[in-house]
């Protein structure tokens, strides 16, 4: 069976004990069955609904400062893991676990991108950040939809597949950045920034700053290529016969996912833009 990189979409016995074993047992017959129109559609509703609560953050962090971004950052962490391994045990409550994943990580990058506006307009100055755009919500969202595509063609192409030794790879490089990850949020408290890999060290340009946008890119296709399991998975999720509730769970786990590019895509428009800009 596949397995997706993503615990939210990998089968357990739970999924078995509600909807049947998912490569030949038989879904719940009056539930309607999923179908990849289904998940779409799903995963766009709570795509608009991170987007609508990440506007709520932009405007938030000027008027509470840090702290709305550390909190919804915490919570984010929590409720994504409190909500997968909800969802795991009862898919049934994908729909309103989708809802809160996408309220919190939504004002968590909304915020994030209203701090990084004001870092790099202190960095390169007001009018060289509005000559570049004004913000960098627009490009990470151009970054973001540009990925999804990309990957959605090569999934579908048949270029890129999520066989067996695709995954492993896949989820050695994906612990290997949740492991950065967690370093790096320790040693902030301390305040001692991960060299390369935090923001603060895209401030120091030259050399640090160049590896760190070259590290910033491998984690970012990292985190686009963590896209073409989820196809697979949810591509699986119809083909077996899954019953609709599924189209949520498999829409959670994809908005996840996208919200990870979203959050990669942000930090290196950041990136790019602080070395293009000090060259004007």
């Amino acid at each position: 069976m596949l397995q997706s990189s993503n615990p939210v979409l990998s089968p357990d016995q739970n999924f078995e004990h509600y909807y049947g074993t998912m490569t030949g047992g038989r879904p719940v017959a009056d539930a309607g069955t999923a179908s990849l129109a289904g998940i779409v559609n799903k995963t766009g509703i709570l795509a608009v609904a991170c987007v609508a609560f990440g506007a709520l953050g932009y405007s938030l962090l000027p008027k509470l400062g840090g702290g709305v971004l550390m909190i919804s950052a915490i919570a984010g962490f929590v409720v994504t893991l409190g909500v997968g391994f909800a969802i795991a045990r009862n898919p049934r409550i994908a729909a309103i676990g989708g809802w809160i994943y996408a309220a919190v990580q939504g004002v968590f990058l909304g915020a994030l991108t209203a701090l990084l506006d004001g870092i790099l307009a202190d960095a390169i100055g007001t009018e060289a950040a509005a000559r570049m755009g004004g913000s960098l919500a627009l490009p990470a969202f151009v970054i973001t939809a540009a990925s999804l595509g990309t990957m959605l063609g090569l999934y579908k192409a048949g270029i890129l597949r999520p066989t067996e030794r695709f995954q492993s790879v896949m989820k050695v490089a994906i612990g290997a950045v949740m492991i950065t990850y967690l370093a790096g949020f320790v040693l902030a408290l301390f305040g001692r920034p991960i060299p390369f890999i935090s923001v603060q060290s895209a401030m120091n340009g030259g050399t640090e700053g160049l590896i760190g946008l070259g590290l910033g890119l491998v984690i970012f296709i990292i985190a686009s290529l963590s896209l073409i399991m989820d196809f697979g998975r949810a591509e699986e999720i119809v083909a077996s016969g899954a019953p609709k509730t599924m189209e949520w769970v498999a829409a959670f786990g994809l908005i996840v996912s996208i919200a990870w590019v979203y959050y990669e895509a942000v930090k290196l428009a950041f990136r790019l833009a602080l070395i293009f800009g000090n060259r004007e």
